[in-house]
C-alpha cells in the first residue's frame, strides 16, 4: 500500500476498488479507483477522500508518508460518497483540520453527515497558501453535482478536477502513459457518456473558465493521471460537450418473436450499403451503459422494439428512460418494430426521440407479425436512405 509520488511532495494516497462491477446502474467490468492526493508543504492539505470502505487503504498510505494529525485542511472536492464517504473517519484522524469545500458542498456535508465539522466554503478564485504551494478553487457547478469544484495547484501546473476527466479502472499504473490510450479513450468515453452527458453546457463553460490555466497534469478522482495525453482528452471532452459526433450509426434493438430483430438486420444492411459504419446492440445482451459509449458517437440512432402491453419491451423502456435522462442531442432518430395486434411501441419510441430534439426524417416502420422479403427489402431501402442522410447532412 506504497503512496505514489505525482509531483515533489505530492502524492497519490487513494484506495484501488478491484472487484466494483456496478456504479449506481453503470457497469465498472474494469473496477475503479477512487483517488485522494496528499500535498505536503509547509501546511498539510488532503484532497478528497475515497469510499468508506477503503478507508485502511487510504490511511496506510497517508501514514507512510506523515502523522493524518499533521493535516491541516481537508479538500471535498464534491460531497458524493466515493469521494466523501472517508471524511468522518479522516476528520477524527485530523481533528484540527478544516474542510475545504464549495457553499453547495458545505450544506451537503452538513446535511449529510449532520457533524460539527470546521468548514470552511470557498468561491471561484478563491485561494488557500501551503507554503510553498497555493491552492485555487475554481467552482463547476453541475460538473456533475451542484456542489462539484475543482482544486489548481499553480506552481505544479497540476489540477485535481475530481470526476472530471475520470475512468472507471483498476490498475496498479497511476499515469495514462503507462497504459494503453484505447483502453483509457474507451473508459473515459463510457464515464463521460454515462455520467457527464447531460451537463454538455455546463462542461463547456467549465473547459473555458479552466482554459486560462497553465495545466501540465491532470489527476482525476477516478482511473489514471493525466501528464502525457491531456490535449487529446481534453480535446474529446470538447467534442462530446458541443454534442459532436462521427458518420456512423447505432442500432439498439430487442425482439420477441424474431420479426423487430429481422429488421434491425435489413437497417444494417441498407445503411452499409450506404457506406456508413454501424453498430448493432441486442438489449438482450447488452448492457445500457456499454450502449452510452456507442451513443456519443453516433450520428444516427436506430431503436426498434416489438409492442408488448400496448407499449415497448421493457429492455426497451429502461433503454428509453436512461437515454431521456442522459439527453444526447443532435441525432437523427429512427423507430421500428413490429406487432400483433396492438402496435404503440414505435410512436412510444419517437416520443422520446422527439423530446429530446431529434431530427426523424424517415417515419418509422411499424410491422404487423413477420416480416417478408418484400417488406424487409423496404426497410433495407430506409436503412441506405438513412445511410445517404448521415454521410451528407
Amino acid at each position: 500500500m506504497e503512496p505514489v509520488a505525482i509531483k515533489p511532495g505530492i502524492y497519490w494516497v487513494g484506495g484501488i476498488d478491484w472487484d466494483l462491477r456496478n456504479f449506481h446502474g453503470y457497469l465498472t467490468q474494469r473496477g475503479t479507483t477512487y483517488n485522494a492526493y496528499l500535498i505536503i508543504d509547509e501546511k498539510v492539505a488532503l484532497v478528497d477522500t475515497v469510499k468508506h470502505d477503503l478507508f485502511d487503504e487510504m490511511l496506510s498510505r497517508v501514514k507512510s508518508l506523515i502523522d493524518p494529525a499533521q493535516i491541516e485542511y481537508l479538500v471535498s472536492n464534491h460531497v458524493e460518497m466515493d469521494h466523501s464517504g472517508s471524511l468522518p473517519k479522516m476528520v477524527s484522524r485530523a481533528p484540527h483540520a478544516t474542510v475545504v469545500t464549495s457553499p453547495q458542498g458545505e450544506k451537503g456535508l452538513r446535511r449529510h453527515y449532520k457533524q460539527d465539522w470546521k468548514l470552511s466554503a470557498v468561491k471561484s478564485g478563491d485561494t488557500l497558501s501551503l507554503g510553498k504551494r497555493t491552492l485555487q478553487f475554481f467552482l463547476t457547478p453541475m460538473v456533475h453535482w451542484p456542489d462539484s469544484m475543482v482544486t489548481y495547484v499553480p506552481e505544479e501546473k497540476l489540477l485535481l478536477p475530481n470526476d472530471a476527466f475520470g475512468q472507471h479502472i483498476a490498475t496498479s499504473e497511476r499515469f495514462d502513459d503507462e497504459a494503453c490510450w484505447d483502453i483509457l479513450l474507451e473508459e473515459a468515453a463510457k464515464y463521460y457518456a454515462n455520467i457527464v452527458l447531460p451537463y454538455g453546457e455546463q462542461v463547456k463553460k467549465a473547459l473555458d473558465a479552466l482554459s486560462t490555466l497553465d495545466i501540465a497534469m491532470v489527476a482525476p478522482s477516478h482511473g489514471l493521471i493525466w501528464r502525457t495525453y491531456f490535449p487529446k482528452i481534453l480535446e474529446a471532452y470538447q467534442r462530446w460537450a458541443a454534442h459532436e459526433t462521427e458518420n456512423r450509426a447505432l442500432i439498439v434493438y430487442d425482439t420477441m418473436w424474431g420479426s423487430t430483430e429481422r429488421m434491425a438486420y435489413s437497417l444494417l444492411e441498407g445503411l452499409e450499403k450506404a457506406g456508413v459504419p454501424v453498430a448493432i446492440r441486442n438489449l438482450k445482451t447488452m448492457h445500457i451503459s456499454d450502449i452510452m459509449t456507442d451513443v456519443i458517437r453516433s450520428k444516427a440512432i436506430l431503436i426498434g422494439s416489438p409492442t408488448l402491453n400496448n407499449g415497448v419491451l421493457p429492455t426497451v423502456g429502461g433503454f428509453l428512460i436512461y437515454l431521456k435522462g442522459l439527453r444526447p442531442k443532435n441525432r437523427i432518430g429512427f423507430a421500428f418494430g413490429s406487432y400483433g395486434w396492438g402496435g404503440q411501441a414505435v410512436k412510444e419510441i419517437e416520443t422520446i426521440m422527439n423530446s429530446l430534439g431529434w431530427n426523424l426524417p424517415c417515419e418509422g416502420v411499424n410491422i404487423q407479425y413477420i416480416p417478408d422479403e418484400g417488406e424487409l427489402q423496404e426497410v433495407k431501402e430506409i436503412g441506405k436512405k438513412l445511410g445517404a442522410m448521415i454521410k451528407n447532412e
